[in-house]
């Protein structure tokens, strides 16, 4: 059954990653701010995710040693996602090929895979500290893209700049909304 459940996550990551490379969904998903943050990048993510549930269990085991509570996965995760946050790297996957490559590789492998390795490993605090990270990084970047009276990214115009800027406050409040629900009325298990 694991064998199984392996071969389908990779090949739903294959599937998934030659979708997002098709010149048709690239154009679609860059055409937006908020679709290329907030869509193509956690698919993305969702493909490293899935592609870290099929390794093997040896290779599980000796990644752990170095991965003690999750924090090497929490640290390489968390300075991959601050630099594909930047909007000036936003606008070279877009106009660079080379940095289109990075993205397509980066994000998967080094956002994605580390943080589905990492989270089974994470304790409360741990996980608690990234929930609220994530939540105040919505929170700071929709309200910087909102109130900003310049573009930060070229290929952008101001008001999908200020779209994604609410989305992303949307986003972080849902996040919110879920991790108070979950603390008040749930428990937090090691899933």
């Amino acid at each position: 059954m694991i064998a199984r459940h392996s071969r389908l996550a990779v090949v739903a990551a294959v599937v998934l990653f030659a979708s997002l490379l098709l010149p048709p969904a690239r154009a679609w998903l860059e055409a937006s701010m908020s679709l290329q943050m907030l869509v193509q990048i956690p698919l993305l993510i969702g493909i490293g995710c899935l592609l870290g549930g099929a390794l093997p269990e040896r290779l599980d085991a000796s990644i752990a040693r170095w991965n003690r509570h999750g924090i090497s996965s929490l640290v390489l995760a968390s300075l991959a996602g601050m630099f594909w946050m930047l909007p000036r790297s936003l606008d070279a996957a877009i106009g660079e090929p080379w940095m289109a490559v990075a993205k397509f590789a980066s994000v998967p492998l080094l956002i994605g895979l580390p943080l589905r390795l990492g989270w089974p490993r994470m304790g409360f605090v741990v996980r608690g500290v990234f929930l609220l990270e994530l939540i105040a990084t919505f929170f700071r970047l929709g309200w910087l893209y909102l109130v900003s009276p310049i573009r930060l990214c070229n290929n952008y115009l101001l008001d999908d700049q200020q779209r994604a800027g609410i989305a992303m406050l949307v986003i972080g409040g849902v996040i919110l909304t879920g991790v108070l629900a979950k603390m008040l009325w749930g428990h937090f298990d090691a899933t």
